[in-house]
């Protein structure tokens, strides 16, 4: 089905059926994302057998903001030493240009 360059996707998390709306060109996204939720999801259920439905759900969520929240700082600290790097060559070519 296809709604004004959108498509929806029907996704099935738990036993439950999805319809998700994905913009012309992020289907493959969208099933990407759909197979790593999969996946941990198994992986949750694996470490705590116990979990079910909402619980399980939710613990897989939190993980994957966990995740994401490392990334983020990762990111962040990336890109401090990338502008420390780049402020350290402009000084050293700025030092050239006043030495010639």
């Amino acid at each position: 089905m296809s709604l004004e360059g959108e498509t929806v996707s029907v996704i099935s998390i738990l036993g439950n059926d999805y319809s998700i709306k994905a913009p012309a060109g992020k289907q493959q996204a969208l099933s990407a994302s759909t197979q790593l939720f999969k996946r941990l999801l198994a992986e949750t259920k694996a470490a705590s057998p116990s979990l079910v439905g909402d619980r399980l759900l939710v613990l897989t969520a939190l993980k994957l903001c966990a995740q994401q929240l490392e990334l983020e700082q990762r990111h962040r600290q990336d890109i401090q030493q990338l502008e420390e790097q780049v402020s350290t060559r402009v000084a050293d070519i700025a030092g050239l240009i006043r030495q010639s």
